[in-house]
């Protein structure tokens, strides 16, 4: 494997290499246990691309980016990387003598060093020391190239747009795991390398950073590669998107032409996808009718009219054995070559009349958790944006609505038919040993027990596209967090709520699940509530009316300081 690049933590600093850094991926595989994550990968990160690496979760996605990073080795391909490189992962491991200061330093290594020789360079000329001049103007040209003497504002740029801490003394250690990984990605932000490897760079980030965050990736000149739930992020910063989730060749899909480009090229290879399967299908069924016929012509034992002599008789019931053992070896021989296609989003509709009165909720708080009086109502096909700070009360306002909490001052009024579901950011506390299915069949137990649905109304697990068939069999102990999300969603969708309260939705969903879920909820009978900092979901919900909650010093306000 041929690899041009060292640590960012080696003694030595790469120069940048320009227009000619790249890294080039060939043939990459890697299983992992005994599931193969990534499967003939061809990728390439030349100088001004910006690549995003998009599927669902536990496709391969951060895996990958180790790969082009050299932090994992694949069981075959080759990597080639030109340049210098930055990495960001999701979590940063602080050593007890790391400061923000030896941080930064790291990162701009390249510049401290060639401030260093060009000082000593320029010692060297006002000594008219032999050979000063060629020293001299190497070590102004390498500067230059770097514009090192800008690189310490750089950093503090970052720094201050990501809000995070400027104090160069102060230890890693000292630091929450939110400020640390702010540290990190300003320090990389700043060294303006050639290439830049991120994975999940939104997290910790707020409002204010994500704006900072936005622009600055924008405007790198070098390679960008990326991997991250953020569909804001996607939408304002990628051009290229690698797709690992399942195609009907097996292999990767690449898209240029930015988020709409993705998302409407993954919709007709989907749709040609399942449309290949179908006609396999079709064909399958026809030569199984087919056999079907002719073993019915054999089975009838057919006979010629009156009057046909034996030579006629046994010509043509050897014509229709014939015939059978045709169409049996033409039914054996079919092999549908085409996967089955994973199934989409199936959003079961209440059936919720509009205008149905489902909820008042009068003048409610709750204290410590929600201090400013609220007052809304709901009924059928009611929409609702609630926003505010962190600590507002956003997620206490939903469970109040849920009825999951009693207010301390106001009332809820709950109509006695409405139903109710609650996509709270916690998940239930299913037992660990019931598989996924298990915990959906209860539910639905549980449903009919109440004596609110039909059997017969209620979507079966498979057919919710929310997991796939062998995710329905793992325990919930050993189920993702983007994976109990998903069974929390079927859960909520079961109960054919005439209210949906949605606490962060988009919570370690896919971008493209996302997509599905957004079309979905505008598009429902029931009242659909959403609480969420999600920007792209705000942008997509703008139309909806929405009540902003005030900030109010909490212990929401000190969880998230602490974050």
């Amino acid at each position: 494997m041929q690899n041009t690049y060292r640590k960012h933590h080696a003694p030595h600093h790469e120069l940048p290499a320009g227009g000619a850094a790249h890294i080039r991926a060939d043939a990459i595989n890697v299983t992992l246990g005994e599931r193969r994550v990534l499967t003939d990968v061809d990728v390439i990160v030349p100088v001004g691309s910006r690549l995003a690496i998009v599927g669902e979760n536990g496709r391969g996605k951060t895996t990958l980016l180790r790969v082009l990073a050299g932090t994992t080795t694949p069981d075959s391909g080759t990597v080639a990387r030109v340049g210098t490189m930055s990495v960001v992962e999701q979590a940063l491991e602080s050593r007890n003598e790391e400061t923000v200061g030896s941080l930064v330093r790291e990162a701009i290594g390249a510049s401290l060093d060639a401030l260093t020789r060009l000082e000593a360079a320029t010692e060297a000329l006002a000594g008219e020391r032999p050979g000063a001049d060629e020293e001299y103007a190497a070590a102004l040209e390498v500067a230059t190239f770097l514009d090192a003497w800008d690189a310490e504002r750089r950093v503090d740029i970052a720094l201050a747009g990501l809000h995070a801490c400027t104090d160069r003394d102060r230890p890693l250690s000292t630091l929450s795991v939110g400020q640390r990984y702010r540290v990190r990605l300003a320090c990389v932000l700043g060294s303006s390398p050639d290439l830049l490897l991120l994975d999940e760079p939104t997290n910790h980030v707020d409002a204010d950073g994500l704006s900072f965050l936005t622009e600055r990736l924008q405007s790198h000149r070098g390679g960008l590669a990326l991997v991250t739930h953020d569909r804001a992020l996607l939408r304002d910063v990628a051009t290229s998107f690698l797709d690992l989730d399942p195609s009907e060749d097996g292999r990767p899909r690449l898209y240029a032409g930015g988020y709409d480009a993705w998302v409407e090229g993954r919709r007709r290879d989907r749709a040609r996808w399942e449309q290949d399967h179908a006609d396999q299908l079709a064909e399958r069924a026809r030569l199984a009718q087919a056999a079907e016929e002719a073993r019915g012509r054999l089975q009838s034992r057919w006979r010629p009219e009156k009057g046909h002599g034996k030579h006629q008789r046994a010509t043509r019931a050897g014509s229709v054995v014939q015939a059978f053992n045709q169409r049996r070896e033409e039914l054996e021989t079919h092999v549908i070559s085409v996967p089955t296609p994973p199934v989409r989003l199936h959003w079961p509709d209440p059936g919720t009349a509009s205008g149905r009165p489902v909820l008042d909720c009068v003048a409610v708080t709750v204290e410590e958790r929600l201090a400013n009086p609220t007052t809304l109502t709901l009924d059928g096909g009611d929409r609702l944006v609630v926003t505010g700070a962190n600590g507002a009360g956003k997620s206490t306002l939903l469970s109040v609505l849920s009825g999951r909490q009693t207010p301390t001052t106001g009332h809820l009024r709950v109509h006695p038919t409405a139903r109710i579901a609650f996509l709270s950011q916690e998940v239930p506390d299913w037992p660990p040993e019931l598989t996924a299915h298990q915990i959906y069949e209860r539910h639905l137990a549980e449903i009919v027990s109440r004596a609110t649905r039909a059997p017969s109304t209620h979507v079966s697990a498979s057919r919710t596209g929310l997991l796939e068939s062998r995710s329905w069999r793992i325990p919930s102990s050993r189920m993702s967090q983007g994976q109990q999300r998903r069974l929390h969603l079927a859960l909520c969708l079961a109960e054919q709520p005439d209210l949906l309260l949605l606490d962060e939705p988009t919570n370690h969903l896919s971008a493209g699940l996302v997509d599905e879920l957004t079309e979905a909820i505008t598009q429902t009978s029931c009242a659909v509530v959403v609480a969420t900092h999600d920007r792209q979901l705000l942008r997509d919900l703008a139309a909806w009316p929405r009540i902003h909650l005030p900030a109010t010093t909490s212990i929401d306000d000190l969880s998230e300081d602490l974050s």
